[in-house]
């Protein structure tokens, strides 16, 4: 089985099946969604229980809780109950590299676009 990648570099030694880019799109479509962003990004600290998570993130038990749930069945976070508190954990360790990719890249894109309005004046 190869594995999945999308580096360009890598296209003509991986060409991704069908079945391959409807599980990349569909991780990626996990991750689309602000709340399971903020969720995944309050999670870096460490694990935490569902009452902390609502009052790091500002949403409902019940929101949070779908989107805890859809997270772990995608298999990026983990979660252990203890006794009636339930505790999420990041599950894969590739988020970290991914969100840094991602914010990184964003960051320098905003860098570049304040240094043009900068230079307009």
């Amino acid at each position: 089985m190869s594995s999945i990648c999308l580096d360009p570099r890598m296209a003509k030694k991986l060409p991704l099946s069908d079945q391959a880019l409807e599980l990349v799109a569909r991780r990626f479509a996990v991750l689309a969604e602000p709340m399971r962003l903020r969720l995944i990004q309050a999670l870096f600290a460490g694990e935490m229980s569902v009452g902390s998570l609502v009052e790091a993130v500002g949403g409902t038990q019940a929101n949070v809780s779908r989107h805890l749930q859809t997270l772990t069945q995608a298999h990026i976070l983990t979660r252990r109950k203890e006794g009636l508190q339930v505790f999420y954990a990041i599950a894969d360790p590739s988020i970290y590299k991914l969100c840094e990719l991602v914010c990184g890249s964003l960051e320098k894109q905003l860098t570049r676009q304040a240094e043009s309005l900068g230079g307009a004046r």
